[in-house]
């Protein structure tokens, strides 16, 4: 009677309990449905905004594995819940495909279905590995729910970011830039406030069992220690102010690399430039969409003479070329005081900026200009704007954090400015542009940097060390933005260590559990003998 008794309670909180077994394969609708809850995470992210909403899904996601330990059918539940992720979040691409790179339509979708079924594969292995776990280590269902899966995903989320090159676009965490999670972004950036989402969806996930206050003031916590989080200066105002101007050229994008085009758009860029002084005054990521050798006669020098006449550093995006088929997507630097400065784009769009092993032919028939660049060196010096040092990246760059905190701790001078240039016009009136916007929104708070953006057609913005948006440009619009910046100096948590805290946090986590599980295993054990 006690052995019976004991049994009962013990397990009858288990999620595995609650469900009927249905075999390992889950049902086509049950697949549509996983694919639809992560396709309703582009929700979550800007220009919407409606972050729970991701909680929310995640909370589905790990309600449907822990419904049994199956390995196959969670693997499957969430490699669907990843290709609606993927898809929803990245379906963008196709403008480019279609619209410039004149791509049928039907092979443009094809694409992005092979892209969402791989990008799937990796919530596929947070789910499969998750449950596999959970099987071995006898877990209950609070540490496979509140410390496995979210662990899991973070990891998958950081795997997804370097795996053949990565492709970290639309990661849980960024869609948290405005919410109270955006405090432990200086700790353990975007990837650990990912797998602070997945405690947060895990307790939402708890509402289903018997520890739901605790799962609900776990939850209140997370929320409250990150609002307070905000409040703390990890960094600190350096410097005296300096005048910055950002332009918006808003050239259409298929007249951007035709030569019929090319004086209008180099004629209209000097115009901007000149046009008022400004301590530095930027362009946007090939702003100048040819070699130097093929402008009009003097025009850099030209701008040279504007640079030291007025006082103004000058930072211009162009391609660079370094002798037969080798080209670099460039910024150069032209100071009052005549230096060279040449900053190389090292993190390339795949397909767009190089070529994948046997992809040769999909480029081609993309034929996207200036397809095959020369990587720059993973550590490059910032440039100096009086008693600033600012650190560019050239558009895609911006989305790897890491990065960017590997050169501000390994610099001679540290920069206490970031600069973004970039042109998102390949991509249309989508979402991409906001979006970039809340990338930059979180390197900004997790190295407690300014980042001045300077756009083709948006988003061209000034963003403070705390992560507001202090001015930007009307999307696809012409435009200059006029601003006084002020750098800022010291490391945050992230930029001293990078992944390796999020890494560590998820190590606890998972050590956390296998001790749960181990005491799970005694404790059932000393009551069925």
């Amino acid at each position: 009677m006690l052995r019976r008794r004991t049994q009962t309670t013990t397990a009858a909180p288990e999620l595995a309990q609650r469900a009927a077994l249905r075999g390992d394969k889950p049902s086509a609708l049950l697949l549509l449905i996983a694919a639809l809850a992560g396709g309703s995470s582009i929700l979550s992210f800007q220009p919407f905004g409606w972050w729970p909403l991701q909680l929310l899904s995640l909370a589905w996601l790990f309600y449907q594995v822990g419904l049994k330990s199956s390995v196959k059918r969670a693997t499957l539940i969430g490699w669907a819940f990843g290709f609606g992720w993927s898809v929803a979040g990245m379906h963008w691409l196709s403008v480019l495909m279609t619209r410039f790179a004149h791509l049928p339509v039907l092979l443009a979708a094809l694409a992005i279905v092979l892209l969402g079924l791989y990008m799937g594969l990796f919530a596929a292995f947070t789910a499969g590995v998750a449950t596999w776990l959970r099987k071995r280590w006898s877990l209950p269902v609070a540490a496979f729910l509140l410390l496995v899966l979210p662990t899991l995903w973070g990891v998958s989320e950081w795997l997804r970011g370097w795996v053949f090159t990565g492709f970290p676009w639309a990661s849980s965490g960024y869609a948290h830039d405005l919410a109270p999670l955006a405090g432990f972004a200086p700790l353990i950036g975007v990837y650990g406030i990912g797998i602070l989402a997945g405690v947060g969806a895990g307790c939402i996930a708890m509402l289903t069992q018997r520890a739901r206050w605790p799962a609900i003031g776990l939850l209140a916590g997370l929320m409250l220690v990150g609002a307070g989080l905000r409040t703390v200066e990890w960094t600190q105002e350096t410097g005296q102010p300096i005048t910055v101007r950002l332009l918006q050229g808003n050239i259409p994008q298929d007249r951007k690399f035709d030569m019929e085009f090319l004086t209008s758009i180099v004629t209209r860029y000097q115009a901007m430039i000149t046009a008022a002084p400004a301590d530095l005054i930027a362009t946007p990521e090939t702003a100048l969409p040819v070699f130097p050798h093929n402008l009009p006669d003097g025009y850099l020098d030209g701008l040279q003479r504007f640079a030291t006449s007025t006082g103004s550093t000058l930072a211009i995006g162009l391609p660079l070329f370094d002798g037969p088929e080798k080209y670099g997507n460039s910024l150069i630097a032209m100071s009052p005081e005549p230096r060279p400065y040449r900053y190389d784009k090292a993190h390339l769009v795949p397909f767009g900026e190089f070529i994948p092993p046997g992809f040769r032919w999909f480029t081609d028939m993309m034929n996207i200009p200036l397809s095959d660049a020369t990587r720059g060196a993973a550590l490059q010096a910032p440039f100096q704007v009086k008693d600033q040092w600012v650190l560019p990246n050239i558009c895609y760059e911006d989305v790897f954090g890491e990065e960017i905190a590997y050169q501000l701790r390994n610099a001679q001078h540290p920069a206490t400015l970031l600069l973004n240039v970039s042109n998102l016009s390949w991509y249309g009136q989508s979402v991409a542009i906001p979006q970039h916007l809340q990338i930059s929104r979180m390197r900004t708070l997790e190295t407690g940097r300014p980042m001045l953006r300077s756009t083709n057609d948006g988003a061209t913005a000034v963003i403070d060390h705390r992560g507001n948006i202090a001015q930007v440009l009307p999307f696809y619009t012409d435009g200059v933005l006029s601003a006084t910046v002020r750098g800022a100096s010291g490391m945050t948590p992230f930029i001293r260590v990078g992944s390796a805290a999020f890494l560590m946090l998820g190590g606890v986590m998972l050590l956390g559990a296998w001790f749960a599980g181990r005491r799970y295993r005694l404790n059932n054990s000393q009551s069925n003998s």
